[in-house]
């Protein structure tokens, strides 16, 4: 978990502001690269309806070949990798901000997902999974002997 520094704007003085941005742009470079994992959540919305669940995953970039989903004691988990190495030889770069990593999200789904029938589809750079409901098991009354 990375901790991120509160500070009030009117704490930071004019001069100091500047100096402010560099420090936080190196800080934040080298905690990225210090990770052991370099994983980032996936932002998406998740929507219940009558009969089944939506989740909208925002993947921009990234191909359905480099997406893995799959379901494990009712754990969803959501992968996506972008390996692409772009090298530019011209001028000097100050800054990239071109993602290259992995994306990774881990939900439990509620007991009446139907898991075996999950629907799953990329378009314009947003996975759309639709999750059937499946109806309750009725609560079942053991009588005592």
């Amino acid at each position: 978990m990375k901790l991120v520094p509160y500070r009030r704007m009117n704490e930071v003085r004019p001069m100091s502001n500047m100096l402010s941005m560099f420090d936080d742009f190196f800080n934040q470079v080298f905690e990225e690269e210090s990770s052991e994992e370099n994983f980032r959540a996936m932002a998406m919305d998740i929507t219940e309806h009558d009969k089944e669940f939506t989740i909208l995953a925002n993947l921009p970039g990234f191909r359905k070949e480099n997406i893995k989903i799959s379901v494990h004691d009712n754990q969803l988990l959501i992968e996506a990798a972008c390996n692409d190495k772009k090298e530019e030889t011209k001028g000097t770069v100050y800054r990239c901000e071109r993602y290259s990593g992995s994306y990774r999200r881990n939900l439990t789904l509620p007991e009446n997902a139907d898991v075996s029938a999950i629907k799953a589809k990329m378009e314009d750079g947003v996975l759309t999974l639709n999750i059937p409901k499946k109806e309750p098991t009725p609560m079942k009354e053991i009588t005592i002997n």
